[in-house]
């Protein structure tokens, strides 16, 4: 697609913002739970995108209040599509009907794109080399392994995702005290540490904590760090919105909207 003049801001029409984006993040070839795609329909033309880790209220709001025609989401309201309409879902769907806003939603494909993906920000943050596919999901690496270009201490390792995710880690120290390679795989995926410890990587970064993992952890000897399943996964979005800023010269605006997870 063609760049538009950068001397004013386009409008341009949702089937093209939403056909770009199905073929650019591979939307219907990735198995997902989440119904990836254009949720619910708006208005047609575009302006200005917001893009939000989770769909919610809250943002719906955020977004017709920054005058946003379309909200690109992670985390969408439809899940394993609908069997009825009510409460919680009922409300949302009502709102961004009756305020003319677009709903877009990715998931997987947007954790695993080796571009602007959450993981791939994530490796990119951490200026792993020798990067790899890990984190098997249906038969999809949707993470990361990769290697220091010198060691690291697992303090200095843990700082530097604080500092840059602006976040508060929950770490399981059982492995190496300097770091040579890690693994990483976005939002909540503690069931992928038993391939980290078979592949004898040093230490496994993904989101949401989960406590079946401490004893394997330990019994493992692996090091593992949690730095919140909200902070692993609002790079990819915003990196998204950058890229679509370029793409179709529209305004976009990230929505920060953290939870305690």
């Amino acid at each position: 697609m063609n760049k538009k003049s950068s001397s004013t801001i386009s409008a341009v029409k949702v089937y093209e913002v939403t056909a770009y984006l199905d073929t650019f993040l591979r939307t219907s070839h990735i198995k997902d739970y989440s119904c990836n795609g254009l949720q619910v329909q708006g208005t047609d033309v575009i302006r200005k995108i917001a893009l939000v880790v989770d769909a919610s209220m809250q943002a719906f709001e955020l977004a017709v209040s920054n005058e946003c025609q379309m909200i690109i989401a992670h985390h969408g309201i439809i899940w394993g599509g609908i069997t009825n309409i009510r409460n919680t879902l009922r409300s949302q769907i009502k709102f961004l009907i009756e305020n003319n806003l677009n709903l877009y939603a990715s998931h997987l494909p947007l954790d695993l794109h080796p571009e602007l993906g959450n993981n791939a920000q994530l490796a990119k943050m951490l200026q792993l080399k020798n990067l790899k596919p890990f984190g098997q999901y249906k038969g999809i690496d949707i993470g990361f392994e990769g290697t220091f270009v010198k060691p690291v201490t697992l303090n200095k390792l843990v700082s530097t995702l604080c500092t840059k995710l602006d976040s508060e880690c929950t770490v399981l120290p059982f492995g190496r005290k300097h770091i040579r390679n890690v693994a990483v795989v976005s939002g909540s995926a503690g069931d992928t540490l038993n391939e980290a410890i078979e592949k004898e990587v040093d230490c496994y970064i993904t989101g949401e904590p989960s406590h079946q993992n401490y004893h394997a952890a330990l019994e493992g000897k692996i090091n593992v760090i949690y730095a919140g399943h909200y902070h692993t996964e609002k790079a990819g979005v915003q990196a998204l919105g950058l890229h679509l800023e370029k793409t179709f010269n529209i305004k976009t605006q990230f929505l920060d909207i953290p939870t305690t997870i």
